[in-house]
């Protein structure tokens, strides 16, 4: 199976937005039934927040998510393994279900680990580690060390936008119990984790592309760095959390150009 299998990568794809779209179900069922999203949420309003949805239903469209992510997980992997890897295929089922646990429990249940402070830890995790070693591994069915420099860039810069919306939140958050990193750390150190995040993931691409044959094949996956640079310099500057909601797009949208502008040097590494 090549690099350039265009059908694997759409699966892929598809699959990445269908676990995105169970866990935004997921977290506005859960944040909605536990009372969370209040009136004192500074983001844009949820639907069962806002009564577009009752929780019935939303629960309903969670279920459905569900279904649609195990199928085109199974797709994905029957594309990448057929019948020649089973062992692959059962550990990437394994952790594709884990993915879609991970993505559930982040805010549902009485035990929801995003109340816990462990949201970012799992972000990094499964937005970082298992997403970019997974897909380079579901394409080549190879690990290569140096990867996981791109996975750390990509799992710090996907925990702190993370960070951002709790730094956001963090008054109705503490006010409504969701004990997040920014809540415990309080606002300031939480400021100061996001610089940090946003550093490491510079740090660790900037030796990615560095340590490449022909570095100026990678180096304009540093271009995005200069919107995050602005971006922090927005975040330092902002005293008012609730200022900080448009910050949200540009450092998410970074965090994309970046894996975009790796996948397209991917011929080059590979």
């Amino acid at each position: 199976m090549g690099i350039s299998d265009n059908l694997l990568f759409a699966l892929m794809l598809a699959t990445t937005v269908a676990y995105q779209v169970t866990s935004n179900f997921a977290n506005d069922y859960g944040d909605g039934v536990k009372g969370t999203d209040n009136d004192a949420r500074i983001g844009p309003r949820r639907v069962l927040q806002s009564g577009a949805l009752s929780a019935r239903r939303l629960k309903k469209g969670i279920w459905v998510s569900i279904a649609v992510s195990l199928l085109l997980t199974l797709g994905t992997l029957w594309r990448a393994f057929g019948l020649d890897s089973m062992g692959y295929f059962a550990l990437f089922l394994l952790l594709g279900g884990l993915a879609i646990w991970a993505a559930i429990r982040y805010t549902v249940g009485s035990n929801a680990y995003g109340y816990r402070g462990l949201g970012d830890l799992f972000v990094f995790l499964f937005f970082g580690l298992l997403s970019v070693l997974g897909s380079l591994f579901l394409y080549i069915q190879q690990w290569h060390l140096q990867a996981l420099l791109p996975a750390v860039t990509i799992g710090a810069l996907s925990t702190a936008v993370l960070n951002l919306n709790n730094l956001r939140d963090s008054k109705s958050d503490r006010q409504s119990g969701k004990n997040t990193l920014v809540v415990q750390m309080g606002y300031q150190n939480g400021v100061r984790y996001h610089f940090a995040l946003c550093l490491l993931a510079f740090s660790c691409l900037i030796c990615f592309v560095m340590i490449q044959p022909e570095p100026r094949i990678f180096a304009p996956a540093l271009l995005p760095f200069l919107v995050i640079g602005a971006h922090l310099v927005k975040v330092y500057r902002t005293k008012d959390p609730s200022k900080l909601d448009p910050e949200l797009k540009k450092l998410a949208l970074s965090t994309f150009f970046i894996a975009l502008l790796l996948y397209l040097s991917n011929d080059y590494f590979l």
